[in-house]
């Protein structure tokens, strides 16, 4: 027998032993999947009883099932799909132009002293403003159309990413920075190789912030003046006594959150897969 021959039953043992760990990785997510959905599954069910048996009131709350015939309805109408791409387009607008701001200024003030003494104090006062108190001048100024709901998300995104950029490069080692001197790394190289990097964390934090926000800013944009999308169609069905529309509208802004705070965490997994994080 060839020593080639002779090992082909190791290989293969080997590889029947990294199969179960791969296995069991997908096992693991689905139990952790399992445990985050028990408890919201749990209160369904206890709803929907309750709502059977008339305990609770079905004008007030709807049993998960009327609800979800509401929203079988809504779509099929073409109503839902509607109003939902409006609220998806307003949302990830808003969220681009002002998280993508946040982090450019952020990344200004944070590199320089004198930027940070010029801006800083002045966007922390502006910071200050109540988010639901600039919704009207919005509103007054450009109008009920997509451009003050985007501005207004926008307002809301953009402080979470600028804070958390500005608190990474500040919080990075400034050992680091010797190094990539005397490495005579340019401006520009410094902030890709070095900066960026370490602000990473941060940055993703921002970010999951200001998704987070931006949801909560829609609902307020588009209950406050608006003629569609999601927050429009929720205003309409209170005024409609329709309550199930209104749950679908809650569960749909409940379940995208959900979706894009998910993402963000899948992506920093991959970015910061070099991290050892203590895991509970």
């Amino acid at each position: 027998m060839s020593v080639d021959q002779a090992d082909l039953p190791a290989a293969a043992s080997a590889k029947r032993r990294r199969s179960p760990g791969k296995t069991g990785s997908y096992r693991k997510k689905w139990a952790d999947f399992a445990w985050g959905a028990a408890l919201p599954v749990a209160v369904l069910l206890v709803w929907q009883w309750l709502g059977d048996r008339e305990l609770i009131s079905p004008l007030l709350f709807p049993t998960p099932r009327v609800i979800a015939e509401s929203f079988v309805w809504l779509w099929n109408s073409g109503v839902l799909f509607e109003n939902l791409g409006v609220s998806l387009y307003r949302t990830f607008a808003g969220f681009g132009l002002g998280a993508g701001l946040g982090l450019l200024l952020g990344l200004f003030v944070g590199l320089s002293r004198s930027v940070e003494r010029l801006l800083d104090s002045t966007v922390q006062m502006v910071r200050m403003i109540p988010h639901i108190s600039v919704t009207f001048l919005f509103v007054l100024w450009f109008g009920i159309g997509d451009t003050s709901k985007v501005l207004l998300i926008a307002k809301g995104c953009f402080f979470p990413l600028y804070i958390y950029t500005f608190l990474g490069i500040r919080n990075t080692d400034n050992k680091l920075f010797e190094v990539a001197r005397v490495l005579g790394y340019s401006r520009f190289k410094q902030i890709v190789r070095l900066v960026l990097p370490a602000t990473v964390p941060g940055i993703i934090l921002g970010i999951r912030l200001s998704l987070a926000i931006a949801w909560v800013s829609l609902v307020v944009a588009e209950m406050m003046g608006a003629s569609s999308g999601l927050g429009f169609l929720m205003m309409d069905a209170r005024a409609m006594s329709d309550t199930p529309t209104v749950f679908v509208g809650i569960a749909l802004f409940t379940l995208f959150g959900k979706i894009t705070d998910s993402v963000v965490l899948f992506a920093e997994r991959r970015l910061l897969a070099w991290r050892e994080v203590h895991d509970g």
